[in-house]
C-alpha cells in the first residue's frame, strides 16, 4: 500500500438515545501530543512505538469538567445497558481552549479512519455494540471466585465492551473480597486514551456510585456534566484500589514490542495468576489487509503467551463481513487465524444494516503453531 487513505464506514458515530446535553464551560488542561506516525506500514512514516501510560499521570491531565451522553444498548430482549460516553463536541471545546485546535486532531474531522495519522478511536463502531451483547450472556464470570479475570481490548477507542464489563463488575463484585480484575486498554492513538477512553471509565464509575456518595452528587450538579475535581479523581483511584481493579493503558502500533510490553506489564498481573482467565476483545480492527495481518498476529501471540503460563485465554472479535474499498474481510481474517493454528467459531451474526459477525477464537490445545511476526 502506498500513501495514505481515508474513508468512512458509515459516516456518523453511533447515536445516543438520550437527550442533548448543555454546553460545558471552557476548560484547560494539558493533552499528550498528537501522534504523527502510522499504525501500519506507510512509506516515509515510522510506526508509533508501543508505550505504556501511567493512570495517575493521565488523571492529572484531565480537564476540570466533561460533558457526556448516554448510549442505550438493547441486549437482544434480555434487558439493556446504559453506557456513558464523553461528547465529541466537548473534546473539541477542550482542544480549542488549549490552543490545540480541533482541526489539529484528525480524529475529530470528517474521516472515520486516516491511515498514517488516526485509526478511528474517537467513534463507537457497530461491532463494539455486538460485543457488548455477546459479553452480556457470560458476564457472571466476573463474579467467579475461582478465576482472576483479565480483559485486554485492542483498538479500544471509546471501549464500549470493556466499559460494559466494568459496569457489570461494579454490581457483581460488590464484595471487596472478590478476586482482582484487570482491564487492559490499548489504542493506537494516545490522545484517544486520554480524551475519551479514561473519561468514559470515570463517568461509568461516577454514575454507578453517585447515589452513595454526596461528593459525586455534587459533581453532577449540572445535568449532562461531571466535575473532575481533585477529590473526585482521588475517590476514583481509591475505589479501584479498594476493589482490586486495575486499569492499564497502552498506545502504539501492534508489533512484537507491543506484545512484549503488554505481556510483561506487572500492573495488570494481579490476583492469583495460577487461576487467571484472559479475554482479548477487538471490534472493527481488520478493516484493511495491514490491520488484519498485524491484529491477527497480535491476538494469537498474546494468547500463546498466556497459555504458555498455564492461563486460560480466548479472543472475541467483531467485524463486518467486508470493508468495501479498503480490502479487509472477515473471511480473510478467519483464514489467517486458522493458518496460525487457531480454532475459530462464529457465535453471532448481525443481519440488520451492515452485515457483521462475531468470532470466538482459541488456540488448539495439542500442538498450536508458533507465531512468526510478519513485518
Amino acid at each position: 500500500m502506498s500513501g495514505n487513505f481515508s474513508f468512512s464506514f458509515s459516516g456518523d458515530d453511533i447515536e445516543d438515545e438520550g437527550g442533548p446535553n448543555s454546553a460545558a464551560p471552557v476548560v484547560s488542561a494539558s493533552v499528550p501530543p498528537q501522534a504523527s506516525a502510522s499504525a501500519f506500514p506507510v512509506p516515509g512514516k515510522p510506526l508509533l512505538p508501543a508505550t505504556s501510560h501511567d493512570l495517575h499521570q493521565m488523571l492529572s491531565q484531565l480537564p476540570s469538567k466533561i460533558a457526556y451522553g448516554i448510549l442505550d444498548i438493547d441486549l437482544d430482549g434480555s434487558g439493556k445497558i446504559q453506557l456513558p460516553r464523553r461528547e465529541l463536541w466537548d473534546v473539541r471545546v477542550q482542544l480549542m481552549a488549549e490552543d490545540e485546535g480541533a482541526d489539529a486532531e484528525p480524529g475529530l474531522g470528517n474521516h472515520d479512519v486516516k491511515t498514517g495519522v488516526y485509526e478511528g478511536g474517537f467513534k463507537s463502531w457497530e461491532s463494539s455494540v455486538d460485543l457488548v451483547k455477546v459479553l452480556s450472556l457470560s458476564k457472571d464470570f466476573l463474579a467467579s471466585t475461582d478465576v482472576t479475570p483479565r480483559v485486554i481490548e485492542l483498538g479500544c477507542g471509546t471501549a464500549l465492551p470493556s466499559l460494559a464489563l466494568f459496569q457489570w463488575s461494579l454490581t457483581l463484585r460488590a464484595n471487596k473480597k472478590d478476586p482482582a480484575l484487570s482491564i487492559v486498554l490499548a489504542d493506537y492513538n494516545p490522545t484517544v486514551l486520554q480524551l475519551v477512553t479514561l473519561p468514559n471509565f470515570i463517568l461509568c464509575w461516577a454514575l454507578n456510585q453517585r447515589a452513595e456518595s454526596p461528593l459525586l452528587e455534587d459533581a453532577f450538579s449540572t445535568e449532562g456534566e461531571l466535575d473532575l475535581t481533585p477529590e473526585v479523581l482521588g475517590a476514583f483511584e481509591e475505589f479501584l484500589l479498594a476493589h482490586k481493579i486495575t486499569l492499564s493503558f497502552f498506545s502504539g502500533a501492534w508489533s512484537p514490542e507491543f506484545i512484549d510490553l503488554v505481556s510483561s506489564d506487572k500492573n495488570s498481573r494481579i490476583g492469583n495468576e495460577s487461576k487467571q482467565r484472559t479475554i482479548i476483545l477487538g471490534a472493527e480492527t481488520i478493516y484493511s489487509p495491514f490491520a488484519l495481518a498485524s491484529f491477527t498476529q497480535t491476538i494469537l501471540s498474546l494468547m500463546e503467551q498466556e497459555k504458555a503460563h498455564g492461563h486460560a485465554a480466548e479472543a472475541l472479535v467483531g467485524a463486518k463481513k467486508l470493508y468495501f474499498g479498503v480490502g479487509g474481510s472477515l473471511d480473510d481474517f478467519v483464514t489467517k487465524a486458522r493458518e496460525l493454528g487457531a480454532n475459530v467459531e462464529e457465535i453471532r451474526e448481525e443481519t440488520e444494516g451492515v452485515r457483521s459477525n462475531l468470532q470466538d477464537i482459541s488456540l488448539g490445545l495439542l500442538h498450536p503453531r508458533g507465531i512468526a511476526w510478519e513485518p
